[in-house]
């Protein structure tokens, strides 16, 4: 297809006017897995025989779409919250778009299921990643591969990604999880952790060789507090469960010595690139709030069962998925934090994204870089042009 000069001219002057719409950022390139993926693994995966992921299925998306989106919840994502409260629109999955398509307001390379680490180095340990080989490294590549497309509207690549927010994930949570659902210990996944963490690390300094000056690197979350989890060791003598909260302690370790890993060397990059804001995100402690007490952020049915999901304890069964048609879901998800016992609900991913991002749970905190209120929708900015 040819685009005509205006229409460049069009492209980039929306563009450069989302940066005074929000005043921070004018557009949000994302990394992950399903905790950010806003549709790529819908548009990787295969269909055959007419069988699709589950999550491409009601009750998928049902709370604020009204339809799946490929999304892994019932609603919106945090990466949805944070590019409404910066004025943008909804965050386009790189595989549903064309190369000129999303340049707007920036585009999303999160897939579900993804690794931090590339495929060979968990099938050298026997795991087997199922859902897909977009690795963090893979999805890395994707965007080096678009950069010519979309610095083509532009002089200076490197201020066009400049002026971007960058998200890293989260991701490398499912280095661990595929791992464990596999059978490995708690113990032997424990070992993963450094080589996750250099992933993560070489990637951003991959980001900001190429311009990246803001970029958004979450932790993982309590992973002991999955119903997934709860399910897969309830009954076992082999874990021991927090009395406050009822999750696996072990499993919160393992997220919490992730965490430490990650802070030190972004620590270290943070040193070494004083002009580039490095933002930690604490997803950990930030779920935790409702994990010690779920009523008072209105979750009046737990913080621990899933609301869609095929049965037992804690309304989980790996046999049974959410959307199978034997699986049962709840009428009030906005009072569960778990939505399919492996992922929350948008209520609970609205608050860990008010915590983070119009809270303290980031460091430095994101809204003294970028204060929340100075925010004009861009309808207001457009009509005083």
């Amino acid at each position: 297809m040819a685009y005509s000069s205006s229409l460049y001219l069009i492209l980039a002057m929306i563009f450069t006017c989302h940066m005074y719409v929000n005043g921070c950022y004018e557009s949000i390139i994302s990394f992950g897995d399903s905790l950010a993926d806003t549709g790529n693994l819908k548009q990787l995966s295969p269909i055959s025989n007419g069988h699709a992921p589950h999550f491409l299925f009601p009750p998928y998306g049902e709370t604020f779409f009204h339809n799946p989106t490929g999304r892994c919840s019932n609603g919106r994502l945090i990466i949805d919250f944070i590019a409404e409260s910066l004025g943008l629109p909804l965050i386009p999955p790189s595989q549903a778009t064309n190369k000129f398509s999303g340049l707007e307001q920036g585009v999303n390379y999160a897939v579900a299921g993804a690794t931090a680490l590339d495929s060979s180095f968990h099938e050298a340990r026997g795991v087997v990643n199922t859902m897909t080989n977009a690795s963090l490294g893979v999805q890395l590549e994707w965007f080096k591969e678009s950069l010519p497309s979309i610095c083509s509207l532009v002089s200076d690549c490197k201020n066009l990604i400049g002026r971007s927010l960058i998200l890293m994930g989260e991701i490398g949570g499912n280095d661990y999880n595929h791992a464990l659902t596999a059978g490995k210990s708690i113990e032997e996944v424990e070992t993963y952790a450094p080589f996750v963490i250099k992933a993560l690390i070489s990637a951003i300094d991959e980001l900001i060789e190429v311009g990246a000056k803001t970029l958004v690197i979450p932790g993982n979350l309590p992973i002991g507090c999955s119903a997934a989890y709860l399910s897969i060791f309830y009954g076992s003598n082999e874990v021991q469960y927090d009395n406050s909260t009822g999750c696996i302690t072990q499993l919160n370790k393992l997220a919490e010595y992730h965490n430490e890993l990650l802070q030190t060397e972004l620590n270290q990059i943070r040193e070494i690139h004083p002009e580039v804001n490095i933002i930690y995100a604490d997803y950990y402690n930030a779920a935790m709030q409702f994990f010690h007490n779920p009523y008072k952020y209105g979750f009046t049915n737990g913080a621990l069962k899933a609301c869609c999901g095929g049965g037992g304890p804690f309304n989980y069964n790996p046999s049974i998925a959410c959307a199978d048609p034997t699986s049962t879901s709840c009428a009030q998800p906005d009072t569960y934090v778990n939505w399919d016992g492996l992922h929350l609900t948008e209520a609970a991913y609205k608050v860990i994204f008010k915590s983070l991002f119009e809270g303290s749970f980031t460091s430095p905190k994101f809204n003294s870089l970028c204060p929340t209120s100075m925010l004009k929708p861009v309808e207001e900015v457009l009509s005083s042009m």
